[in-house]
């Protein structure tokens, strides 16, 4: 049932189950869920058909090879696997930045061999579940910009020469361009463009910097996507609520967000156009009681029944921090709650 009722929700077709896609990070909730150990061989069998997912976040990096900034990463795996130190950064010089040009270190893709091996990969993979998967690309512009440069290079060369930095976006464009007409030649019905283009507060930028360089190019990806009969899902960390308008307008079909972007604004001036992916708060799992898991998602789901293309989610992650009961709570008051009536 996950695909047709993922398929139906994309399509805006309101199943009589509201769907539902999970992120999960915790080991142990998943062994819950299971009832087996992860090292057993019917582990993740058992784990997929209790899911039941509906949709699966799926996207391509691009995997470009060339300069970019480790800045580390912070501990995210229950044993503190994944932490490392930042490394140096990839631009000596803000001016070195300025003049960087992203088409001559990355170079761009044949676009049909590219959109071959896209479809290769996204047929095979949607051929291993029961969910509807998605294409589309992970580092979109500021994305991008962040895996190259770091924060501290990208903020000061942004704020340093605007008008020269907006001549190396053009450089990101053009390659993510041509990544995006190799997707829209693929079989896909959903294309996903992630970009975390805010902090939890809310813009990194002022909102006119956005305005100006950033989604005037999204409605030119979105336009290939769209001509070509398929539909633009957008996601970001963050908030991004005082920019749900600006994509609308700029061509996105659907939404996937955290808790701090408002799901009762979009509920409002999207709910009847739009898929909703979103956006039950982990800290409420994290640090909540029983009572407090199952008002949070009610809250969610009486926000979305009405809205044909709702899925429910946990915003961003279901990490191990979690107390298991907390996660498995919120899974099984989705499941109470899913029926529309």
């Amino acid at each position: 049932m996950g695909y047709e009722r993922g398929i139906a929700a994309m399509r805006l077709q309101a199943p009589p189950e509201i769907p539902h896609t999970q992120y999960i990070s915790h080991p142990r909730f998943a062994e819950a869920l299971a009832g087996l150990p992860r090292d057993h061989p019917e582990f993740g069998g058992r784990l997929t058909k209790i899911l039941d997912l509906d949709y699966i976040w799926s996207t391509d990096g691009p995997m470009v090879k060339g300069k970019s900034t480790d800045m580390g990463h912070a501990v995210w795996a229950e044993d503190g696997s994944d932490y490392h130190e930042a490394g140096a950064p990839a631009f000596a010089t803000i001016e070195e930045a300025l003049s960087f040009d992203p088409v001559a270190e990355y170079g761009l893709p044949d676009i049909d061999k590219q959109a071959e091996e896209y479809n290769t990969r996204w047929k095979e993979n949607q051929a291993k579940t029961d969910a509807v998967i998605s294409g589309g690309l992970y580092f979109t512009l500021v994305s991008f910009c962040i895996h190259t440069f770091g924060w501290e290079t990208f903020l000061t060369a942004v704020g340093e020469d605007e008008d020269r930095f907006d001549q190396v976006l053009e450089g990101f464009f053009k390659i993510i361009m041509a990544y995006t007409q190799a997707w829209a030649k693929t079989d896909i019905e959903l294309y996903l463009t992630h970009d975390d283009m805010v902090w939890t507060q809310g813009a990194i930028f002022h909102p006119r910097w956005y305005r100006e360089h950033i989604f005037p190019r999204y409605r030119k990806y979105w336009e290939v996507i769209r001509n070509a009969g398929k539909k633009v899902l957008f996601c970001s960390d963050g908030n991004f609520s005082e920019f749900i308008d600006d994509l609308a307008d700029a061509g996105a079909q659907g939404f996937i967000f955290e808790p701090t972007t408002d799901l009762e604004y979009i509920v409002k001036h999207y709910g009847k156009t739009h898929v909703i992916i979103g956006n039950a708060d982990c800290r409420i799992l994290t640090f909540g009681t029983k009572e407090d898991v199952r008002n949070e998602v009610k809250r969610c789901m009486d926000l979305g029944r009405d809205c044909p293309g709702y899925f429910f989610a946990v915003g961003n992650h279901i990490p191990p921090n979690i107390p298991v009961e907390n996660a498995v709570e919120c899974f099984n008051e989705y499941h109470r709650l899913r029926k529309r009536t």
